[in-house]
């Protein structure tokens, strides 16, 4: 099972070949957390967030919890309208980061849903920090495009060494 065609598409903006690929990866293994995570981010950048909900929810329950997908779920609710769904999961995640790994680079992926730059930026630092794989793809994650004007966003990409 291939997740990494769907990611590939998600990263690059072809959100409907994305849904297929998460789709038909589905149909073979309905119980793949990480698919249900994919089809939600091409849902949510489809702006069908009730659909991005729903399977944020069945990858968390798959899952049991992971909080990567937890952070992925907070964003949806925030851009769907629903901030207080979505400071409730972010605090929860904040919570569990007492007891366990959290990645910072997802917290900062919620609070851009919640259009609290300042926040995503302290996240994203910490994941800078620590030097978390997730940013080698913060030039193509389409959940940060509200940041990419903002003076802080190329200073960290270029500190990150990637392209422009």
């Amino acid at each position: 099972m291939n997740t990494g065609l769907g990611s590939s598409f998600h990263f690059a903006r072809q959100h409907d070949q994305a849904i297929e690929q998460y789709r038909q990866t589905l149909e073979i293994d309905p119980n793949f957390a990480l698919a249900h995570q994919g089809l939600g981010w091409a849902y949510e950048q489809k702006r069908m967030y009730r659909e991005a909900i729903l399977e944020f929810q069945k990858a968390s329950t798959l899952s049991t919890g992971n909080t990567f997908i937890l952070a992925s779920l907070s964003h949806a609710y925030a851009v769907a309208g629903n901030r207080g769904e979505a400071l409730r999961l972010l605090a929860e995640l904040q919570e569990q980061s007492k007891r366990k790994y959290v990645s910072p680079y997802g917290m900062a992926i919620g609070y851009t849903g919640l259009r609290e730059p300042g926040q995503a930026f302290e996240w994203l630092e910490k994941a800078f920090a620590e030097r978390a794989g997730w940013l080698a793809l913060l030039n193509v994650e389409p959940r940060f495009d509200s940041l990419r004007t903002d003076p802080r966003f190329a200073n960290l990409v270029q500190r990150i060494g990637l392209e422009p």
